[in-house]
């Protein structure tokens, strides 16, 4: 999976989808953050995000993992053109999230806007168990993505959206998911509890923060089984 062939045309994309409604729904809960130290951003894309959230917090030390390198070049220049005093606050790593290892520290900000929903139910499990792995206690849990609102005419309307955005980034990006899938039974799971959620776009588009509270499942297959006999 890799963006960088939409990479240089993904905000154009993005505003003409969806005008500011994605980028309201990343920054949507920074407000209600309080004073983080270190963050974990995983999927950030183009930057845009990266740089409120240092303009907010900018003693901030942010480690940014994205598959695409075209996307992390484009959130540098973005940063060393906007915030240069804050391009040393940020490390970059140009790979996917499953070869990423997680350092010894650990973060009490975790970010996931727009990532989640490039991924099958069995991958959710793995990526969830690896990113909780990595919080720390307390740690808050940023979530924006896109959801199916409950019915009505917004539904079936976000049924059609979501239908051929996924054939688009199928094709043009290689995700692996073939439809949405919805993260809160592994959050859950993995002792993350939603204080606040904020919707978009007709309930197609949230934004969410979640907060470790509990003590995290060492393993992917323990978020699965678990998240599974829930839903049963």
């Amino acid at each position: 999976m890799s963006f960088d062939a939409i990479a240089p045309s993904y905000r154009t994309l993005e505003t003409i989808a969806f005008g500011r409604d994605l980028q309201g729904a990343r920054v949507a809960c920074l407000g209600e953050l309080v004073s983080p130290r270190r963050a974990l951003i995983v999927g950030e894309g183009n930057g845009r995000f990266l740089c409120e959230l240092l303009r907010r917090h900018p003693d901030l030390a942010v480690d940014c993992v994205d598959a695409s390198q075209r996307m992390q070049e484009i959130a540098r220049q973005r940063i060393e053109h906007e915030l240069p005093d804050r391009t040393n606050r940020i490390n970059f790593f140009p790979q996917d999230i499953a070869s990423w290892s997680s350092p010894e520290h650990q973060f009490d900000l975790i970010v996931t806007h727009f990532f989640l929903d490039c991924f099958p139910e069995h991958r959710l499990a793995e990526i969830v168990a690896k990113l909780s792995r990595a919080a720390a206690v307390n740690a808050t849990w940023l979530l924006a993505d896109f959801c199916i609102p409950p019915g009505g005419f917004a539904r079936w309307r976000a049924g059609l959206w979501l239908a051929a955005m996924y054939r688009f980034f199928q094709f043009t990006a290689g995700i692996e998911a073939k439809e949405l899938g919805d993260p809160s039974p592994f959050l859950r799971t993995a002792g993350f509890a939603l204080v606040s959620q904020h919707l978009f776009r007709h309930g197609m588009v949230k934004s969410e923060l979640w907060r470790n509270i509990g003590i995290l499942p060492v393993r992917p297959a323990d978020i699965l089984s678990a998240a599974s006999d829930a839903a049963e």
